[in-house]
Formats: structure tokens, C-alpha cells, sequence
């Protein structure tokens, strides 16, 4: 991808999703200078889909996203829609059926610098990933049924679903500290006993990575009591969706985190995990981090460039460090003066980089 110009969709969505999509887009212009040669393409999504074409995931939105090497998503839905017949959100499930996005993979990273900003009394720095079946379990589970006097939904995986989404938690395990916990209730439910055997078996395949397993609501305690303990959880999509959501309020904001979503092959999605926030839209106080380091996520696993990723993380440290935050964190910062420190400081790290090679 060195030489080839990189394809980039983007769905900058609803609310704070076109104010944080334009942090993010600024950020990856200025690391650009350092020779990634890349294009956009903007595509409806969403609301904004909804409002234009009447459904939130149209088909040449759906044939861009499919096109593309990467595809960068902001948020989408809120009370605008809350009455139409089919929701924004409908449309990012449809997005990862379509393009087979099976894995979802979020990091919980809490450094020297930014443990005041946790809600816990932490000693040691986090880092460790969650990666979530995405497309199968029970909310995708068929039948499903909602009546007066009752309801049901159905929880529904199969040995291959478990299988590809186990590989790659190992692999992504490899790369880091070797250890993979799997997350489930086999105590209770059939598809957990299944997620077991199928977790040792492929485990087999990686016999230098270490494995143990809780059961949801142990991993829910350790989370709280001991996060700096996991490496990477492997978990159902529940399951994942719930606990991503705790490990992301450890770090004391749920907008900073970034994530990614991939299949086999394709396109990979990354997007923040939070929402659209629309009591905030327009007021110019969204958080870009999330955002940001979507970006640094994407240089790293799209288009191989760990060097430009590692210098939006440093940056992204270094300014958090001085105390420049937005007031989700406890700052006084806008959207903009957030982004603007951080490309000064890519700025000046380029500058000296260059200094350095040309002594």
C-alpha cells in the first residue's frame, strides 16, 4: 500500500458525527506529509441516508464501502428518527452483515498519563482488547417474537461462526502477550458450552498462547477490580457488546476509544464506540480523541503504517498529558483546539524527525 493510493470511504453520520469525522480527517491530513497517499469518498449513511434516500443503508453507499481498502464511520442515529419506520442504526447492522464483519475488536489502553482519568484507583497501566462476535448470537437469533403477554428472542451460533472469530483473537494474542480469556456462561447456556469446546480446540492451533475463561459476570468484576490482568477476551456478541462498554468507562470517557470491525477479507470498518451524542451536536465540545485514534488504527491495520499510527497516539498522549481536554474529561477545550494541539505537536515531531535526518 506504500505506493498505491489508499481508497477511503467515509460515513461521517449524524449529530457529533460530522464534527468529530472532520477532527479526524485534519488529524490524517497533517501525518499525511510523511507520504501516505490516500483519496476520500463520502457516502451517505444513517439519518442523513434516511433523510435523502429513505433507508439508511442505500446501495451506492453499500457499493462504496465494498470498494474501499478502509471505511471510517462517526456515529449515526438519535431522536430525529425515533419515529421512522427504519432506524439509523439498522443501517450499521446492515453494514456488517453485508460486508461479512464478524469480528469487532475494541482496546482498553489506560497509560501512565491518563490513570487520573479513570474512575478507579489504578496503579498500573491497561492495555488489553476485546473482540466480539458481531453478526451471529441473539440479536440475530431467529424466531424471535414480541406479544402482549409475553416475548422471546433465540441465541443461535454455529462451530464455524465461533471458529473464525476465535482465530482471530489468537492472532491478534500472538502479536501482543501471548494470553487469550474467553468469556461465557457455559454454566447455563448451550451456546456457551459450544463457544468452550470450540475455544480449546482451536487453541491447540496456538500452543505458545496461554488461555483461561470466566464466566460473564466474574469477567464484569475483574474488569472493575483487576483490568491490567487480561490481554485479550474473546467473548459472544452480548456478551462483548455489554462489557466493551464497562472496559471503555475504566478509562473515564467513552470518547476516546476507537474500534475496528473485520471478516475474512475486505474492507475494515473502524468507528468510535460511542453514539451520536445529540445533546452536545453543534456546541463544538465533542471529543475527537475516539475519533483519532480511528484514524491511527486504520494506518496500522488497513495500510500497514505503524510509524504514522504510533505518531497520532504519541501526539494524542502528549497533549491529554498537558491537560488539554475537552469537558468530557474534565477540560475546558473545544473539538477544534483539541485537533489543533494535536497537529501542532505532529507538526513539530515531523519537523524534528526531518531536522534529525538531515544532520
Amino acid at each position: 500500500m506504500a505506493n498505491k493510493q489508499a481508497n477511503i470511504t467515509v460515513l461521517q453520520g449524524d449529530y457529533i458525527g460530522p464534527e468529530i469525522m472532520k477532527a479526524g480527517l485534519a488529524v490524517l491530513k497533517a501525518v499525511s506529509s510523511e507520504g501516505f497517499n490516500y483519496q476520500l469518498n463520502f457516502a451517505p449513511f444513517g439519518g442523513e441516508a434516511i433523510d435523502q434516500f429513505g433507508a439508511p443503508l442505500p446501495d451506492s453507499t453499500l457499493d462504496a464501502a465494498s470498494s474501499a481498502d478502509a471505511i471510517l464511520l462517526a456515529a449515526v442515529g438519535g431522536p430525529k428518527w425515533d419515529d421512522n419506520p427504519e432506524r439509523p442504526e439498522n443501517g450499521l447492522l446492515q453494514l456488517r452483515k453485508k460486508l461479512n464483519l464478524f469480528a469487532n475488536i475494541r482496546p482498553t489502553e489506560i497509560t501512565a498519563d491518563a490513570m487520573k482519568y479513570s474512575p478507579l484507583k489504578i496503579y498500573q497501566p491497561v492495555d488489553f482488547v476485546i473482540v466480539r462476535e458481531l453478526t451471529s448470537g441473539i440479536y440475530f437469533g431467529k424466531p424471535r417474537e414480541l406479544a402482549n403477554d409475553g416475548a422471546f428472542d433465540t441465541m443461535r451460533y454455529t462451530r464455524s461462526e465461533i471458529e473464525r472469530v476465535a482465530k482471530i483473537a489468537f492472532d491478534m494474542a500472538v502479536q501482543r502477550r501471548q494470553h487469550v480469556t474467553l468469556v461465557d456462561k457455559s454454566n447455563v447456556l448451550a451456546t456457551s458450552k459450544l463457544w468452550e469446546k470450540v475455544f480449546h480446540e482451536v487453541a491447540r492451533g496456538y500452543p505458545n498462547v496461554e488461555v483461561d475463561r470466566l464466566y460473564v459476570d466474574a469477567a464484569a468484576m475483574k474488569l472493575i477490580s483487576v483490568p491490567n490482568q487480561f490481554d485479550v477476551i474473546l467473548t459472544e456478541n452480548l456478551f462483548g457488546d455489554i462489557l466493551s462498554d464497562e472496559a471503555a468507562e475504566i478509562t473515564g470517557s467513552l470518547g476516546t476509544i476507537p474500534s475496528m470491525s473485520k471478516g475474512a477479507g475486505g474492507p475494515v470498518l473502524y468507528e468510535p464506540i460511542h453514539g451520536s451524542a445529540p445533546d452536545i451536536a453543534g456546541k463544538g465540545i465533542a471529543d475527537p480523541l475516539s475519533m483519532i485514534r480511528c484514524v491511527a488504527m486504520m494506518l496500522k491495520y488497513s495500510f500497514n503504517r505503524s510509524d504514522l499510527s504510533q505518531q497520532i497516539l504519541d501526539s494524542v498522549d502528549a497533549v491529554a498529558s498537558q491537560g488539554i481536554n475537552t469537558p468530557d474529561r474534565g477540560g475546558d477545550s473545544s473539538t477544534q483546539q483539541v485537533t489543533n494541539k494535536i497537529i501542532d505537536r505532529l507538526q513539530k515531531n515531523t519537523k524534528y524527525s526531518r531536522y534529525i535526518k538531515n544532520k
